[in-house]
Protein backbone atom coordinates (compact mmCIF):
# COMPACT_ATOMS: atom_id res chain seq x y z
CA UNK A 1 0.00 0.00 0.00
CA UNK A 2 0.80 3.20 -0.62
CA UNK A 3 0.67 6.54 1.34
CA UNK A 4 -0.51 10.12 -1.00
CA UNK A 5 -1.59 13.24 -0.59
CA UNK A 6 -4.26 14.66 -2.62
CA UNK A 7 -3.88 18.65 -3.47
CA UNK A 8 -6.38 20.90 -4.51
CA UNK A 9 -6.00 24.57 -5.26
CA UNK A 10 -8.51 27.14 -5.98
CA UNK A 11 -8.54 29.27 -8.95
CA UNK A 12 -11.49 31.16 -8.10
CA UNK A 13 -13.66 32.16 -5.55
CA UNK A 14 -15.06 29.30 -3.77
CA UNK A 15 -17.03 28.80 -0.73
CA UNK A 16 -15.11 26.56 2.13
CA UNK A 17 -18.64 24.18 2.66
CA UNK A 18 -18.46 23.90 -1.94
CA UNK A 19 -15.14 22.98 -1.71
CA UNK A 20 -15.22 20.70 1.49
CA UNK A 21 -18.42 18.93 -0.75
CA UNK A 22 -16.63 18.59 -4.15
CA UNK A 23 -13.80 17.26 -2.29
CA UNK A 24 -15.79 14.64 -0.54
CA UNK A 25 -17.40 13.75 -3.44
CA UNK A 26 -14.23 12.93 -5.14
CA UNK A 27 -13.09 11.04 -2.30
CA UNK A 28 -16.09 8.68 -1.95
CA UNK A 29 -16.15 7.62 -5.35
CA UNK A 30 -12.28 7.01 -5.22
CA UNK A 31 -12.91 4.76 -2.27
CA UNK A 32 -15.76 2.65 -3.73
CA UNK A 33 -13.89 2.30 -7.03
CA UNK A 34 -11.11 0.66 -4.83
CA UNK A 35 -8.40 3.42 -5.67
CA UNK A 36 -8.03 4.73 -2.09
CA UNK A 37 -8.74 2.33 1.28
CA UNK A 38 -10.37 3.06 4.39
CA UNK A 39 -12.99 5.85 5.55
CA UNK A 40 -11.40 8.41 7.43
CA UNK A 41 -9.27 10.61 5.44
CA UNK A 42 -7.62 13.74 6.89
CA UNK A 43 -8.07 16.87 4.83
CA UNK A 44 -6.47 20.49 5.59
CA UNK A 45 -6.77 23.51 4.20
CA UNK A 46 -3.96 25.83 4.04
CA UNK A 47 -3.75 29.44 2.35
CA UNK A 48 -6.57 28.37 -0.14
CA UNK A 49 -5.16 25.30 -0.80
CA UNK A 50 -7.01 21.76 0.00
CA UNK A 51 -5.06 18.48 0.79
CA UNK A 52 -6.40 15.07 1.93
CA UNK A 53 -3.68 12.04 3.17
CA UNK A 54 -5.08 8.34 1.05
CA UNK A 55 -3.99 5.37 1.66
CA UNK A 56 -4.03 3.54 -1.86
CA UNK A 57 -3.47 -0.14 -2.83
CA UNK A 58 -0.76 0.47 -5.79
CA UNK A 59 2.08 3.10 -6.05
CA UNK A 60 -0.57 4.28 -9.70
CA UNK A 61 -3.66 3.80 -8.04
CA UNK A 62 -4.75 7.08 -8.67
CA UNK A 63 -3.66 7.31 -12.48
CA UNK A 64 -6.40 8.22 -14.65
CA UNK A 65 -6.50 4.98 -16.37
CA UNK A 66 -7.99 3.57 -13.35
CA UNK A 67 -11.20 6.42 -12.93
CA UNK A 68 -14.60 4.85 -13.01
CA UNK A 69 -17.16 7.15 -14.32
CA UNK A 70 -17.91 8.57 -11.14
CA UNK A 71 -14.66 9.38 -9.89
CA UNK A 72 -14.61 11.53 -13.84
CA UNK A 73 -18.17 13.24 -12.47
CA UNK A 74 -16.56 14.04 -9.06
CA UNK A 75 -13.75 15.44 -10.80
CA UNK A 76 -16.07 17.36 -12.70
CA UNK A 77 -17.37 18.81 -9.93
CA UNK A 78 -14.33 19.89 -8.56
CA UNK A 79 -13.55 21.77 -11.66
CA UNK A 80 -17.81 23.99 -11.28
CA UNK A 81 -16.95 25.01 -8.06
CA UNK A 82 -13.34 26.73 -8.45
CA UNK A 83 -10.53 23.88 -7.52
CA UNK A 84 -8.08 22.40 -9.48
CA UNK A 85 -7.97 18.30 -10.64
CA UNK A 86 -5.91 16.58 -7.85
CA UNK A 87 -2.20 17.11 -7.98
CA UNK A 88 -1.23 13.43 -6.35
CA UNK A 89 1.95 13.41 -3.95
CA UNK A 90 2.97 9.95 -3.42
CA UNK A 91 4.37 9.88 0.19
CA UNK A 92 5.99 6.58 0.07
CA UNK A 93 4.79 2.76 1.12
CA UNK A 94 2.87 2.26 3.99
CA UNK A 95 4.42 0.18 6.31
CA UNK A 96 1.68 -1.12 8.15
CA UNK A 97 -0.14 -2.42 5.86
CA UNK A 98 -0.64 -5.63 3.54
CA UNK A 99 1.20 -5.88 -0.09
CA UNK A 100 -0.76 -5.82 -3.24
CA UNK A 101 -1.70 -8.58 -5.07
CA UNK A 102 0.66 -8.11 -8.61
CA UNK A 103 -1.41 -7.52 -11.45
CA UNK A 104 -2.07 -11.29 -13.13
CA UNK A 105 -5.08 -13.43 -13.47
CA UNK A 106 -5.20 -15.98 -10.38
CA UNK A 107 -6.32 -19.28 -10.73
CA UNK A 108 -9.22 -18.86 -7.81
CA UNK A 109 -9.61 -15.48 -5.74
CA UNK A 110 -11.74 -15.15 -2.43
CA UNK A 111 -13.66 -13.05 -0.93
CA UNK A 112 -12.07 -12.45 2.80
CA UNK A 113 -11.86 -9.86 5.57
CA UNK A 114 -12.01 -9.32 9.15
CA UNK A 115 -12.37 -5.90 11.40
CA UNK A 116 -8.36 -5.54 11.64
CA UNK A 117 -8.30 -5.01 7.89
CA UNK A 118 -8.94 -1.72 5.38
CA UNK A 119 -7.46 -3.43 2.16
CA UNK A 120 -10.15 -4.79 -0.43
CA UNK A 121 -11.78 -7.91 0.46
CA UNK A 122 -10.90 -9.43 -2.34
CA UNK A 123 -8.19 -12.08 -2.45
CA UNK A 124 -5.76 -13.76 -4.92
CA UNK A 125 -6.39 -17.77 -4.02
CA UNK A 126 -2.39 -18.32 -5.01
CA UNK A 127 -0.90 -15.46 -3.04
CA UNK A 128 -4.04 -14.36 -0.48
CA UNK A 129 -2.40 -10.90 -1.43
CA UNK A 130 -5.64 -8.05 -1.85
CA UNK A 131 -6.99 -6.77 -5.26
CA UNK A 132 -7.70 -4.02 -6.23
CA UNK A 133 -11.08 -3.51 -6.53
CA UNK A 134 -10.46 -1.40 -9.83
CA UNK A 135 -9.20 -4.34 -11.65
CA UNK A 136 -12.42 -5.86 -11.93
CA UNK A 137 -14.45 -4.96 -14.96
CA UNK A 138 -17.60 -2.80 -14.77
CA UNK A 139 -16.84 -2.16 -11.13
CA UNK A 140 -17.79 1.75 -12.27
CA UNK A 141 -21.64 0.23 -12.60
CA UNK A 142 -21.71 0.15 -9.14
CA UNK A 143 -20.23 -3.14 -8.30
CA UNK A 144 -17.49 -1.90 -6.17
CA UNK A 145 -19.85 0.01 -3.44
CA UNK A 146 -21.51 -3.06 -2.80
CA UNK A 147 -18.66 -5.13 -2.42
CA UNK A 148 -17.58 -2.71 0.46
CA UNK A 149 -20.82 -2.13 2.18
CA UNK A 150 -20.73 -5.89 2.23
CA UNK A 151 -17.17 -5.13 3.98
CA UNK A 152 -18.36 -2.59 6.45
CA UNK A 153 -21.40 -4.99 7.53
CA UNK A 154 -18.92 -8.15 7.87
CA UNK A 155 -16.09 -6.58 9.39
CA UNK A 156 -19.05 -4.67 12.04
CA UNK A 157 -20.13 -8.37 13.02
CA UNK A 158 -16.81 -9.58 13.49
CA UNK A 159 -16.13 -6.68 15.48
CA UNK A 160 -18.65 -7.10 17.92
CA UNK A 161 -18.03 -11.05 18.38
CA UNK A 162 -14.49 -10.23 19.13
CA UNK A 163 -15.73 -7.67 21.88
CA UNK A 164 -18.26 -10.04 23.26
CA UNK A 165 -20.52 -7.50 24.97
CA UNK A 166 -23.62 -7.49 22.73
CA UNK A 167 -24.87 -9.10 19.59
CA UNK A 168 -22.54 -11.50 20.02
CA UNK A 169 -24.52 -14.64 19.22
CA UNK A 170 -25.99 -12.82 16.54
CA UNK A 171 -23.04 -11.12 14.60
CA UNK A 172 -21.33 -14.86 14.91
CA UNK A 173 -24.24 -16.30 13.11
CA UNK A 174 -23.80 -13.96 10.20
CA UNK A 175 -20.32 -14.49 9.33
CA UNK A 176 -20.43 -18.21 10.28
CA UNK A 177 -24.02 -19.51 8.65
CA UNK A 178 -24.00 -19.76 4.51
CA UNK A 179 -27.73 -19.18 4.15
CA UNK A 180 -27.70 -15.73 6.83
CA UNK A 181 -28.66 -12.38 4.70
CA UNK A 182 -24.79 -11.62 5.04
CA UNK A 183 -23.56 -14.37 3.64
CA UNK A 184 -26.34 -14.45 1.03
CA UNK A 185 -25.22 -10.90 0.06
CA UNK A 186 -21.61 -11.93 0.22
CA UNK A 187 -22.17 -15.28 -2.35
CA UNK A 188 -23.91 -12.84 -4.64
CA UNK A 189 -21.37 -10.70 -5.17
CA UNK A 190 -19.09 -13.45 -5.24
CA UNK A 191 -20.64 -15.34 -8.11
CA UNK A 192 -20.73 -11.68 -9.55
CA UNK A 193 -17.47 -11.12 -9.58
CA UNK A 194 -17.00 -14.84 -10.87
CA UNK A 195 -18.87 -13.79 -13.78
CA UNK A 196 -17.06 -10.29 -14.10
CA UNK A 197 -13.54 -11.94 -14.14
CA UNK A 198 -13.94 -15.47 -14.99
CA UNK A 199 -11.95 -16.51 -12.43
CA UNK A 200 -13.41 -19.10 -9.49
CA UNK A 201 -14.15 -16.89 -6.78
CA UNK A 202 -14.95 -18.17 -3.16
CA UNK A 203 -16.73 -17.10 -0.58
CA UNK A 204 -15.68 -17.92 3.30
CA UNK A 205 -17.82 -18.97 6.06
CA UNK A 206 -15.78 -17.64 9.85
CA UNK A 207 -16.17 -20.58 12.68
CA UNK A 208 -16.22 -20.99 16.49
CA UNK A 209 -17.17 -22.93 18.82
CA UNK A 210 -18.58 -26.45 17.83
CA UNK A 211 -18.34 -29.33 20.46
CA UNK A 212 -15.13 -31.24 19.32
CA UNK A 213 -12.14 -31.68 17.30
CA UNK A 214 -13.07 -34.63 16.09
CA UNK A 215 -16.82 -33.19 15.29
CA UNK A 216 -15.22 -29.96 13.42
CA UNK A 217 -12.53 -32.16 11.11
CA UNK A 218 -16.01 -34.36 10.03
CA UNK A 219 -17.68 -31.62 9.44
CA UNK A 220 -19.87 -31.18 6.06
CA UNK A 221 -19.99 -28.64 3.54
CA UNK A 222 -22.95 -26.74 4.41
CA UNK A 223 -23.98 -25.95 1.20
CA UNK A 224 -24.33 -29.78 -0.60
CA UNK A 225 -23.38 -31.38 2.19
CA UNK A 226 -20.56 -33.10 0.73
CA UNK A 227 -17.29 -33.86 2.08
CA UNK A 228 -14.65 -30.41 1.74
CA UNK A 229 -11.81 -31.49 4.19
CA UNK A 230 -8.75 -30.42 2.53
CA UNK A 231 -5.48 -32.79 3.15
CA UNK A 232 -3.56 -29.26 4.18
CA UNK A 233 -4.53 -26.03 5.55
CA UNK A 234 -4.38 -23.29 2.82
CA UNK A 235 -2.92 -19.92 3.95
CA UNK A 236 -3.20 -21.31 7.47
CA UNK A 237 -6.49 -20.62 7.83
CA UNK A 238 -8.73 -22.54 5.59
CA UNK A 239 -9.26 -26.38 6.49
CA UNK A 240 -11.85 -26.76 4.41
CA UNK A 241 -13.16 -26.02 0.92
CA UNK A 242 -16.06 -26.75 -1.46
CA UNK A 243 -15.61 -26.40 -5.21
CA UNK A 244 -19.22 -26.87 -6.71
CA UNK A 245 -20.36 -24.19 -3.66
CA UNK A 246 -17.63 -21.96 -3.55
CA UNK A 247 -17.03 -22.13 0.13
CA UNK A 248 -14.06 -22.16 2.80
CA UNK A 249 -14.06 -21.84 6.28
CA UNK A 250 -11.65 -23.09 8.81
CA UNK A 251 -11.67 -25.84 11.87
CA UNK A 252 -13.47 -23.65 14.71
CA UNK A 253 -11.15 -21.54 16.04
CA UNK A 254 -12.04 -22.99 19.74
CA UNK A 255 -9.90 -26.01 18.26
CA UNK A 256 -7.59 -24.93 15.71
CA UNK A 257 -3.88 -25.00 16.81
Amino acid sequence: MWVCELGFDCYQDVSLADAESAVRQLLDALRYNGQILGREFPTTIHQGRLASRVVCPEQDSLHPRHHSRQVELAITRLHQVGLTSPQVTQRGPDLNSDTTDEAHTPAWQLLYTSYLHTCSPLRCGDHFAPIPLYRIPAVANGDGKQVLKWQEDWEACDQLQMNGSILEHAAVSEISAAASLLSRRGRDLAKRIEYLTRVPTYYYLYRVGGDSLAAEQERPCPGCGGDWRLAEPLHDIFDFRCDPCRLLSNISWDFKS
